[in-house]
C-alpha cells in the first residue's frame, strides 16, 4: 500500500524535486517513510528558519522551487520568516509542513503543537496555502503549487497534511504538464517596439525577473543603444558592458538618468523603496514612457505604466529584440559612463573602501556566487557593484530584509550549484542568528567562505540612530571568539584585515571540499 506521505513524495520527485531541506519531527515521520526510500537528497539543518533560508537560496540559483520539510505549529512558524523573504523577492519556496489530527483542528484541546489556524497564520504569507485532508487532496495540491511557480509570480507556498491523514492510502498522483508561459497580445509588442525604436534616449530599468534572460537583455540594450539599470537581484547582467550601469537607483545620478530618458523599458522589477529609495528620502521622479515586462498581472496595475506586457522576461525580451532594428551607437555608452561615475562618487569613501574589497572577491573567484546578510558590505555592493554572474549577487538587504539569511542561503546556493565557489557576506551580528547552521555546511562538505565582518555591532542600526539623533543603545552585542567557534565546528580559520589584497589572498587558499571561515577584523564602535 502507498500511503499519502510516500505518493507525495513520489510526486515531488517526479516533478524534478532532487533535495529537501528538513528536520524529522513526531509529526512529519509519515512523509519521511516516502522520503527514505526516494532519490531525494535530505539536507538536515539546525533550526526551520535556516531551512526555509537553504531552499531559498537553493531556488534562486537552480531556478527551481526549493523544498522544506517542517513539523506542525513551531517549525511552521519558524519558516516565516524565510517565506517573508522568498515572497518579498519573488522565490519559489515550497513548505510542505504537517499539523494536527483533522478532529482536533481549531478545538483548542491543548495538543502538541497547537496553533488556533495553522493554515489561516501561513495564507497571511504565503501565495497559497492548500490542506490536504483525503487522497483526493493531493494532486490538485500540488498541481496550485507547481503552476503558480511556473505561469505566475513566484513565492512561497504551503501545504500541510494532517497528522492522521498522511498515512491513508493513496493511488500515485498523476503529473500533468508543466504549463507552458504565454506572451503578451502580439500588437503589444509590436506597440511597446515601436515606441522604444522611436525614442531618442531610450532607457532599461531591468530587476531581479531578468535574471534569466542575459543575452536578450544585452542584444536588445544593444539595438537600442540604452544604458541598463540594474537593481539588486539584477547585478551580474551586462557585467563589464559599456551599456551597464550596476547602481542603485536610489542614488542622485541614476535618477538623473532615468529623468533623461524619454522612454523606459522596466523588466522584472516592483519599484520597491529597497531599489528605488533606499534612504527614504523620495525625490524619484515617475519614468516618462513607461512599459512594464511583468509577469505579475497584480503588479502590473500597482504603479502607472503607459504599456504593461505581462509575461516571462526571456520570452518577452526576445519578441521585442526580433522587432528592432538595430540602431548605430550614439550616446547610449556616454550616458551609462555618466551615470556610472556620478553613482561611484555619490556612494562616498566608506561604501567605495567596502566596494573595492568586492571587486577583489569577485576577481579572486570569477563566476562566484555571493550571498549575502544586512551587513555593511552587503549595503554597498547594493549601492554599488558589477558582479560577473547572473543571479549570482543575492541578499536579504532588500525586499523583507531578515538577518540571519546569508549562511543558510549559502548552503542551498552551493547545493545548487556544486561547481561553483560560494561566498556567504555576513557581519558579527547578522551571522549570530544562524550560526548553527555552519554545521550543516561541514556535515555536507560545501565549499563555502563564510567571510565574516566583524566590527562588534550592529554598525548600521547604529548609524541609523546617530542620524536620527537617537542615543545608540542595543548595538554592541558582545560577538563570539569566532576562531574558537571554527574550531569547534572543525573548519579551517583564516582571521585578516580589511584590505582588498588580504581578503583576495585568503580566498586563493579556499579549499574543495569542504567550508572555511575568514574574519575580518574592523575596528570596533568608539
Amino acid at each position: 500500500m502507498t500511503t499519502i506521505g510516500e505518493a507525495l513524495v513520489r510526486a515531488l520527485e517526479a516533478r524534478g524535486v532532487d533535495t529537501v531541506f528538513g528536520i524529522p519531527g513526531v509529526h512529519t515521520v509519515e512523509l519521511y517513510r516516502g522520503l527514505a526510500r526516494s532519490t531525494v537528497r535530505h539536507v538536515t539543518p539546525r533550526h526551520e528558519q535556516g531551512a526555509g533560508f537553504m531552499a531559498d537560496g537553493y531556488a534562486r540559483v537552480s531556478g527551481k522551487p526549493g523544498v522544506a520539510f517542517v513539523i506542525t505549529g513551531p517549525g511552521v512558524a519558524n519558516t516565516l520568516t524565510p517565506m517573508g523573504q522568498a515572497r518579498a523577492d519573488s522565490v519559489p519556496m515550497l513548505v510542505i509542513s504537517g499539523v494536527n489530527a483533522l478532529g482536533t483542528l481549531g478545538k483548542g484541546y491543548g495538543h502538541l503543537h497547537e496553533l488556533p489556524d495553522q493554515q489561516a497564520m501561513t495564507a497571511l504569507v504565503a501565495q497559497s496555502s492548500d490542506r490536504i485532508v483525503s487522497a483526493e487532496d493531493l494532486a490538485p495540491a500540488l498541481e496550485r503549487a507547481f503552476a503558480g511557480f511556473a505561469t505566475g509570480r513566484p513565492g512561497p507556498r504551503h501545504i500541510e497534511v494532517p497528522l492522521d491523514v498522511m498515512p491513508l492510502p493513496a493511488a500515485e498522483a498523476t503529473i500533468p504538464s508543466v504549463p507552458k508561459s504565454v506572451l503578451p497580445p502580439e500588437d503589444r509588442i509590436a506597440e511597446a517596439a515601436r515606441r522604444l525604436a522611436a525614442a531618442e534616449r531610450p532607457l532599461i530599468l531591468a530587476g531581479g525577473g531578468a535574471k534569466r534572460a542575459g543575452a536578450a537583455l544585452r542584444e536588445l540594450a544593444e539595438a537600442l543603444d540604452a544604458p541598463v539599470v540594474l537593481t539588486t537581484n539584477a547585478r551580474g547582467l551586462m557585467h563589464g558592458h559599456p551599456l551597464g550601469v550596476p547602481a542603485s537607483p536610489s542614488l542622485a545620478p541614476v535618477r538623473d538618468l532615468i529623468a533623461d530618458a524619454d522612454a523606459v523599458l522596466a523588466v522584472g522589477t516592483e519599484f520597491g523603496p529597497t531599489d528605488y529609495d533606499m534612504y527614504g528620502a523620495g525625490g524619484l521622479a515617475w519614468p516618462k514612457g513607461l512599459i512594464r515586462v511583468e509577469v505579475d498581472t497584480v503588479q502590473l496595475t500597482r504603479h502607472p505604466a503607459e504599456l504593461g506586457l505581462p509575461g516571462h522576461a526571456e520570452l518577452v525580451l526576445p519578441a521585442l529584440a526580433a522587432r528592432i532594428t538595430a540602431r548605430a551607437a550614439a550616446r547610449g555608452s556616454a550616458r551609462a559612463e555618466t551615470a556610472r561615475d556620478g553613482a561611484w562618487d555619490a556612494v562616498g569613501p566608506a561604501m567605495r573602501t567596502q566596494t573595492v574589497i568586492l571587486n577583489a572577491i569577485r576577481d579572486a573567484l570569477p563566476g562566484a556566487i555571493l550571498v549575502g546578510d544586512s551587513t555593511q558590505v552587503v549595503y554597498a555592493g547594493n549601492l554599488f557593484y558589477d558582479h560577473d554572474r547572473p543571479g549570482g549577487w543575492f541578499n536579504a538587504a532588500t525586499g523583507f530584509g531578515a538577518l540571519g539569511y546569508g549562511i543558510p542561503a549559502a548552503i542551498g546556493a552551493a547545493l545548487a550549484d556544486p561547481a561553483a565557489s560560494v561566498v556567504a557576506l555576513i557581519g558579527d551580528g547578522g551571522a549570530q542568528f544562524t550560526l548553527p547552521e555552519l554545521m550543516t555546511a561541514v556535515d555536507e562538505k560545501l565549499p563555502i567562505a563564510f567571510l565574516i565582518w566583524n566590527n562588534h555591532a550592529y554598525g548600521e542600526i547604529a548609524s541609523a540612530m546617530e542620524a536620527a539623533g537617537v542615543e545608540v543603545i542595543g548595538c554592541t552585542p558582545t560577538p563570539p571568539d569566532f576562531e574558537a567557534v571554527a574550531r569547534s565546528c572543525r573548519m579551517p580559520y583564516r582571521r585578516v584585515t580589511m584590505t582588498p589584497e588580504a581578503v583576495a589572498g585568503a580566498l586563493a587558499d579556499n579549499r574543495r571540499d569542504g567550508p572555511v571561515m575568514i574574519e575580518i577584523v574592523m575596528p570596533p564602535p568608539a
